[in-house]
């Protein structure tokens, strides 16, 4: 396998990579990510490693000595919500390296994502092209193909520019990553059963009440409960000033989770909303980006008729 593109002396300064590595065991996924790391190293450009905590294990103790200039996190946790991982974790770490070349491995795609996580991961790996433009930024995807079903891999096709496998680095013909996030910017399916209040600006206080009193019923604990508190808030003050003045909130339970949806009649036209670090968020994305920040999941559809956004948190 070859450690990807970006290698010293071959990417110019400022071009963005983003090649996805295919992998099927854990010979292949070494061969492709840990002379990733030592070239970075070499060339002395700071390296970031943020993959599932198995794996994190597992590469980092394949790398050796170098592991220590190298920083590392549990995209786990760090990305469990796939719309906190550009802001939280890529350009967190890119935006602190601005004097040159970075390199980043991100693997926000495994074998036991949900169903209703996998879309939000999708959109982000097509997004991470449109986040990175222009910037000198190379970001390693790892595939694992033994694992992920033949939708995953596809949309690995179309949101990365270049594959790498077991016979090296290609092109991708499939690559189309504004037809991935078109294609999962689907209206989001409705719940069994679900508790409702309307609101405008003077209801701000009881969309407050309303979700507190609610998600602490629904099971969710203190500390979550304010989380949500808060994030139902942001989202129902954007619907009062960007989103028609007015809106509809919704809480249920799901999957051992309780969600909390906020529906109003605007349209987000910027597919970064959310996703960008605060002092880059034009009006209507703050609100959003503190969500993706405290939530387990957030899940989005917009369009002509509105848009609805959906926060997910944890029991």
């Amino acid at each position: 396998m070859s450690p990807g593109p970006g290698g010293p002396g071959t990417t110019p300064r400022d071009s963005f990579v983003h090649p996805a590595l295919f992998y099927r065991d854990d010979e292949e996924y070494l061969a492709g990510t840990v002379p990733f790391i030592r070239a970075g190293r070499e060339a002395g450009e700071p390296v970031a490693v943020a993959v599932p905590g198995d794996r994190l294990r597992t590469l980092r103790d394949a790398v050796g000595r170098a592991a220590e200039d190298v920083s590392w996190l549990d995209m786990s946790e760090a990305g469990r919500n796939p719309g906190r991982i550009i802001p939280g974790v890529l350009r967190d770490f890119a935006d602190r390296h601005e004097a040159g070349r970075v390199r980043i491995i991100g693997e926000p795609v495994w074998p036991g994502r949900s169903a209703t996580e996998y879309p939000a991961c999708a959109q982000h790996e097509a997004l991470i092209n449109l986040a990175f433009e222009g910037r000198g930024v190379s970001i390693l995807c790892p595939y694992d193909v033994s694992g992920l079903d033949d939708v995953a891999i596809a949309d690995a096709r179309a949101t990365h520019p270049v594959l790498i496998d077991q016979h090296g680095e290609h092109v991708s013909g499939d690559y189309a990553p504004d037809r991935v996030i078109s294609a999962y910017n689907r209206p989001l399916p409705e719940p069994s059963a679900a508790v409702a209040m309307s609101f405008d600006l003077d209801a701000l206080p009881l969309v407050r009440e309303f979700v507190t009193r609610w998600a602490a019923r629904l099971g969710l604990g203190p500390r979550a409960v304010g989380d949500l508190e808060l994030a139902a808030n942001e989202l129902a003050a954007n619907s009062c000033l960007h989103g028609g003045g007015a809106g509809t909130a919704r809480l249920w339970s799901e999957d051992g989770q309780v969600v909390c949806e906020v529906r109003d009649a605007g349209t987000i036209t910027d597919p970064l909303a959310g996703r960008r670090p605060a002092d880059m968020s034009p009006d209507g994305g703050r609100g959003i980006l503190m969500v993706n920040h405290l939530a387990d999941l957030v899940r989005m559809h917009t369009g002509p008729d509105g848009t609805a956004v959906r926060v997910y948190m944890r029991h």
